[in-house]
Order: structure tokens, then C-alpha cells, then sequence
């Protein structure tokens, strides 16, 4: 077992993008996924970005992919994602519309947003060209589990959401913009200012959700932190960490030190908490009870 880092979900600015994959090339992920898949609107303001942080983590010998959009709409937004396909470069998609721009015989990675909840979805994936496939976090670990055998079968890397606020659902409208009484093509990019997302409460004051642009997160930081050895048995190859914008090196330490056996039991658990000062932790949906759990 290993770790994949997952794409930023959120609006960081071009100098913060630059430090990040910086300090990642340094960690002991084995492989990257980078690129804009939340918001179109977002990336000419860090794209540039994306060919340095690239070779650093080439040159740091971590396997790179590019990732496709969640919600592929406008016509440049297809141009882009077509783009991706040009650039020799593994990819990833997040929509299966990316599926109409992909050359004949090309491999490709399956990102979360994906519903793959069966063995005839991961098959056809399969004869497309899919050679890895990170599974939706709502999944249940039997499930995870039959997926992960079907992925033997067929030769096909099966990753699971290992850290971070799960992503929900992707609109065509932006709650933040919305929220300062501007509409999406005036949103002057106000999903800046909360560069891990705006935390949501219910009318009582109750901690919710996390909107990010047009994205929707859960609150808690979902971790499978109690569960990495019973994954592990069912037969998942990686664990897939979201990036946040505090101590992230950290936190892939503390989960790589897990899957090696350097910690004691519940060690990863209260790793995490130390690092994440006033965080709420979530189970996930691996038990099939809700996913707000908290972990044991």
C-alpha cells in the first residue's frame, strides 16, 4: 500500500500552489495528482505553475497525473480537457465526459467523483483504458472490498479516500458567490478567502458541510486512519490524501509511517489531532454506518 495526493479542491493562490508541490516533492508519496478540477474559472490564475511543479515532482520521483474537471460544461472547458490528452502526461478524469476526448488506445486514471459502485462499471472502465480507479468515499469497506478483487482480476490499481473532507456533489452554481450576493460570472473569486473551504452550520449552529466555490465537502476531515490494515487485507493498493494548506507534509508522514508499521495502535489517530488542532474527524462510510462517525 501506498499514497496518492490528490488534486487542490480549493483557490489557492499562484505563490501558495508553487511552496506546496515544493514541500511535497520532499515527502513519501509515491505519486500526484495535479490540476483544476473544481472550478475552470480558477485556473489561469495558477496554471503557470503547473509545468515547474511537475518536473520537481518527475525529478523527485513521484509518478505525476493531470486531472480533468468534475463538471465539464463550456465549450473551452472541453478544449482544455481535450488539451489534457496532448500533454504525454497520465490522466485523470473526474467526469466521464472527459471519456469523448480520449485518443484510441490511451490509458487513464479514474479520479472519486466517478460512481464506480460495481464490478460491470470498474469492468467497462477496464476496456476503456482505465489502469487505476479511486473509488467514491461513500462506498461500504465490502464493497471496497469486492471492487478491490475485481481490480486484481483485471489488472487495475484500486485506490480509497484515505484524508480529507470528502466532496459531495459539484453544481452548476457557486455557493460562495451566492453567499456575498454576487452571481457566478461576477464572483470576483471569493473563494479565496477560505483557502480550506467555508465551513456551513444548520439554522441550530450546528457544524455541517463545506462549500468550496461550486463545490460541496463534508465538515469533518474524513480518515481511515482505524481502518488501514483491514483495507490493506482487502486488497486496496493506495490511500488517497486530499491536500489542505496547513501542515500537509506532515500529515503524509504520519500516514506513511502507518502503512509501514512504524506506529503504535491508535498513534496515526492522535498524530493527527496534535497536527489538526480543533478538527473534526469523521470515519467515513467503510463501517456502512454514517459517514459522520466519529473513528475509533
Amino acid at each position: 500500500m501506498d499514497l496518492t495526493i490528490g488534486p487542490i479542491a480549493f483557490f489557492w493562490t499562484a505563490e501558495q500552489v508553487r511552496d506546496f508541490y515544493q514541500r511535497l516533492a520532499l515527502t513519501p508519496a509515491r505519486r500526484v495528482v495535479i490540476g483544476e478540477w473544481v472550478c475552470s474559472k480558477r485556473l489561469p490564475f495558477w496554471q503557470q505553475e503547473i509545468p515547474g511543479a511537475v518536473e520537481a515532482l518527475l525529478a523527485a520521483g513521484k509518478e505525476v497525473a493531470l486531472s480533468s474537471l468534475a463538471l465539464i460544461t463550456l465549450k473551452r472547458e472541453r478544449k482544455q480537457t481535450e488539451a489534457l490528452f496532448e500533454t504525454g502526461l497520465p490522466v485523470e478524469i473526474a467526469d466521464l465526459g472527459a471519456l469523448k476526448h480520449l485518443p484510441e488506445g490511451m490509458a487513464f486514471q479514474v479520479g472519486p467523483m466517478v460512481n464506480v459502485y460495481n464490478e460491470g462499471t470498474l469492468e467497462w472502465l477496464t476496456r476503456k483504458g482505465a489502469t487505476r480507479i479511486c473509488l467514491p468515499p461513500e462506498l461500504p469497506l465490502a464493497s471496497v472490498a469486492t471492487l478491490a478483487r475485481a481490480g486484481q482480476a483485471a489488472g487495475v490499481a484500486i485506490e480509497v479516500w484515505g484524508h480529507g473532507r470528502v466532496p459531495l456533489a459539484i453544481s452548476g452554481r457557486c455557493y460562495h458567490a451566492r453567499l456575498h450576493d454576487r452571481i457566478k460570472d461576477a464572483c470576483l473569486f471569493v473563494c479565496g478567502d477560505d483557502p480550506d473551504g467555508r465551513e456551513v452550520q444548520t439554522l441550530d449552529g450546528t457544524a455541517f458541510l463545506t462549500i468550496n466555490g461550486v463545490q460541496t465537502l463534508g465538515h469533518a476531515h474524513t480518515t481511515v486512519a482505524s481502518q488501514i490494515g483491514v483495507l490493506r487485507e482487502a486488497g486496496v493498493t493506495s490511500l488517497r490524501l486530499s491536500p489542505q494548506i496547513n501542515n500537509f507534509p506532515d500529515i503524509i508522514n504520519a500516514y506513511y509511517q502507518e502503512i509501514h508499521g512504524d506506529t503504535a495502535p491508535g498513534e496515526l489517530l492522535h498524530t493527527l489531532r496534535q497536527q489538526m488542532p480543533g478538527a473534526l474527524f469523521a470515519a467515513g462510510f467503510l463501517a456502512g454506518t454514517a459517514g459522520m462517525d466519529a473513528p475509533r
